[in-house]
């Protein structure tokens, strides 16, 4: 499905008008042009999977140093260690080679913002409850702790040794490590 929203300046050459999705297309068909086969597997060579919030401020790649193919990424709402997310990083370890796990929230969070409340209020206006929990929180760094936790204890992962948490600052760039403990 895509958005009608109204699209921000583009420069010249460059589609304006239509959908948020078409842009997107017309980008992916410029990106292809000029595309050449990495000749890589998925198998990430720094054999690391970073978990983030899925926050358009984020650019995971730039803010680490990292480029195509070096690790696995897995966004969210908030970065949190859900059972979906150690779905996949129990196939990235398991099925391709990872060892270390890093993991990523931000300052200014929109689960900052909002309660599990939230659930209520989609069961009212949808007529279901979802099955899945919001996840909001109220201290960033003890998010952080918690999901290291619930990666240090799932019993799906083979490798929970090389576990770390950080806070990355919105308006500065930086990271800052959490204390685990």
């Amino acid at each position: 499905m895509s958005t009608p929203a109204s699209l921000p300046a583009r420069p010249e050459g460059v589609m304006t008008d239509g959908t948020v999705t078409d842009r997107l297309v017309e980008a992916n068909e410029r990106y292809a042009d000029a595309f050449t086969d990495p000749g890589m597997d998925a198998r990430p060579v720094l054999r690391v999977a970073v978990v983030a919030c899925m926050d358009a401020r984020l650019d995971l790649h730039a803010a680490l140093g990292l480029e195509l193919g070096d690790c696995h990424t897995i966004r969210n709402a908030g970065g949190v260690v859900t059972d979906d997310v150690i779905r996949s990083l129990t196939i990235s370890q398991r099925k391709l080679g990872t060892r270390s796990i890093v993991l990523i929230h931000h300052t200014g969070c929109g689960l900052e913002a909002i309660t599990e409340d939230f659930r209520s209020e989609l069961e009212m206006e949808v007529g279901q409850r979802p099955a899945w929990a919001v996840e909001a929180f109220r201290d960033v760094d003890q998010d952080v702790r918690q999901s290291m936790q619930r990666v240090r204890t799932s019993p799906f992962l083979l490798h929970s040794d090389d576990v770390r948490g950080f806070v990355f600052d919105v308006k500065t760039g930086l990271l800052r490590e959490i204390d685990p403990a």
